[in-house]
């Protein structure tokens, strides 16, 4: 079985802006139902809603080798957290480095640095 990630927008052309603009995914297609990339072979569908109410946790996340270099080639605002150090980046235990940051919608996604 082959992953499929799914978001959703109540704008799907500020959507398409950030996942193809800013967060450089492939575009795939547009529809009626969905838009759709393509991030590192993994198929994301991003569902068009009248409204919505986006999830407290994270949504989708990505796995980078340096979350500063991400972070700077992104230009996203990182989310700040009481648990995360000042720069908005948590250091779990075992080493692996998160940052929080949110789509236009208010996904939250993040970006993780395995140690």
């Amino acid at each position: 079985m082959k992953l499929v990630a799914f978001l959703a927008t109540a704008n799907p052309e500020r959507a398409r802006d950030f996942y193809e603009g800013k967060l450089k995914l492939r575009f795939v297609s547009d529809d009626e139902f969905a838009l759709v990339f393509d991030s590192g072979g993994t198929e994301v569908r991003i569902q068009k809603l009248d409204r919505l109410d986006p999830p407290a946790g994270t949504a989708l996340g990505w796995q980078v080798d340096d979350i500063e270099a991400a972070l700077d080639r992104l230009g996203v605002d990182v989310e700040r957290y009481d648990f995360a150090g000042p720069d908005g980046i948590w250091t779990a235990a075992g080493g692996a480095r998160v940052a929080w940051f949110k789509d236009p919608d208010g996904n939250i996604l993040s970006l993780t640095e395995r140690p």
